[in-house]
């Protein structure tokens, strides 16, 4: 008789002791990035602005905004498949490198992220005083409490 939960602990274990630690690894945590990129925000927020600075501002919400969006769901994507298949290499043993290219999250170049403003990254809260960014996940946010 087939019992499934023993075959599924069986494949899991075999799935872990094949794959590396730190492929596999990388490969979820970028395609976990890649997912949340619907969220985020940057590849379509980033093509906007290009589109307005080389193309043509009347452009921008047109012809910016239908790149931006093919350039999420494209990243998107590739974050569905690293995920699917992030114990697997990808082409070649050992292989576990990422299939979008740029790897990072790409922002607008008008913004470029900074820490949270948490107590976590600040290092003189004894004192009151923090920075880093207010509010990076709230698109448009700019405002940092110091900017040095």
């Amino acid at each position: 008789m087939f019992k499934k939960p023993s075959f599924f602990l069986s494949l899991i274990g075999a799935v872990a002791l094949v794959a590396g630690c730190a492929g596999p690894e990388q490969k979820l945590g970028r395609g976990m990035v890649n997912v949340m990129e619907f969220v985020r925000g940057g590849e379509l927020r980033r093509s906007m602005e290009q589109t307005a600075i080389f193309g043509s501002p009347s452009q921008t919400f047109t012809t910016g905004f239908i790149h931006g969006l093919d350039r999420t769901a494209a990243r998107t994507g590739a974050g569905i498949y690293e995920i699917a298949t992030f114990p697997i290499p990808n082409y070649r043993p050992g292989d576990y490198g990422p299939i979008y290219r740029p790897t990072d999250p790409v922002y607008p170049d008008s913004y470029k992220p900074s820490w949270l403003a948490d107590t976590m990254f600040a290092p003189d809260t004894n004192l009151g005083f923090s920075g880093g960014d207010i509010a990076p996940f709230i698109p448009g946010s700019r405002f940092r409490i110091f900017d040095n």
